[in-house]
C-alpha cells in the first residue's frame, strides 16, 4: 500500500473517529467524568455487568439525583444521540404532567444552557414514562414550555429487556421548540448542546425504581 494511499486512509479514519463521540465509556469508567447532582436524597449509581452489557445500574428510593455532563455537543456534526436502556422496577402509575407526579425511573436529557438570560434554557427530556404511551410530548410541569418531556418508551414498554434508542437531537429541538424559518436561523439557535444528563428519581411521589443505562453516543448517522 503506498504512502498516499496510507494517508487518506488515515484521514477517513480520523473522520470516523470525529463522527462518533462516546459520552460515557462505561467500560473504561469514563462516567467517573462527569459530575454528580442531588435534588432530593441520593439515587445510588453503579457500574457493572447486566444482562450482557456493560451498565450504569439506578437504584431510586424517594430520592432524585444525576449524573451530567458539560460538553458542547456540534448536531451539524453529531445529531443522533444513541443510548440503551433497561427497566426492572418501573414506578406505579403517576400523573407525569403534574408536579407531585414529575418522576422518572429513566431518563436522558439534553440542555441549550441560556446562561445569565435563563429564559433561553431549553432543555429535551427523553424519558421512559409510567403513565403515558410512547411518543408523547408535554411541557415540565415545574419548567414550563422550556423543557419538553418525550415519552420514548412508554407504559407499555416491557421490564427486564434492553431497547436500544436513536433521537435526532437537531430535528427534535426544530420540532418541539420551533422552526426558526429559515435553515441559517435554525443553526443559529439550535445547532449546539451544552449539557448532557441521566436521572433516575422518585421523590415527588415517593416510589422506587430500579434502571440500567448503556453507553451514550452521539453519531452523524
Amino acid at each position: 500500500m503506498s504512502r498516499r494511499i496510507l494517508f487518506i486512509t488515515g484521514i477517513l479514519l480520523s473522520l470516523s473517529l470525529q463522527a462518533e463521540v462516546n459520552l460515557t465509556s462505561l467500560a473504561s469508567n469514563g462516567i467517573k467524568k462527569w459530575e454528580h447532582k442531588t435534588f432530593e436524597g441520593e439515587t445510588q449509581y453503579e457500574t457493572l455487568e447486566y444482562k450482557g452489557r456493560t451498565a450504569l445500574k439506578a437504584t431510586s428510593k424517594h430520592a432524585a439525583s444525576g449524573y451530567y455532563l458539560k460538553k458542547k455537543i456540534d448536531l451539524l456534526k453529531t445529531p443522533y444521540l444513541n443510548w440503551s436502556w433497561l427497566l426492572e422496577k418501573p414506578l406505579h402509575t403517576v400523573n407525569e404532567r403534574s408536579k407531585s407526579g414529575d418522576d422518572y425511573a429513566a431518563r436522558v436529557y439534553v440542555v441549550i444552557d441560556g446562561g445569565f438570560m435563563i429564559w433561553k434554557t431549553q432543555s429535551l427530556n427523553y424519558v421512559w414514562s409510567a403513565s403515558q404511551e410512547e411518543n408523547l410530548v408535554w411541557n415540565n410541569p415545574f419548567a414550563g414550555s422550556n423543557v419538553k418531556m418525550i415519552s420514548v418508551k412508554g407504559k407499555n414498554a416491557q421490564t427486564g429487556q434492553w431497547y436500544d434508542e436513536k433521537r435526532n437531537v437537531y430535528q427534535d429541538l426544530i420540532t418541539y421548540f420551533g422552526d426558526k424559518g429559515s435553515d441559517k436561523e435554525n443553526k443559529e439557535a439550535y445547532r449546539y448542546i451544552d449539557v448532557i444528563a441521566i436521572m433516575s428519581d422518585t421523590d415527588n411521589n415517593g416510589g422506587e425504581a430500579e434502571a440500567y443505562y448503556g453507553d451514550i453516543v452521539f453519531s452523524a448517522e
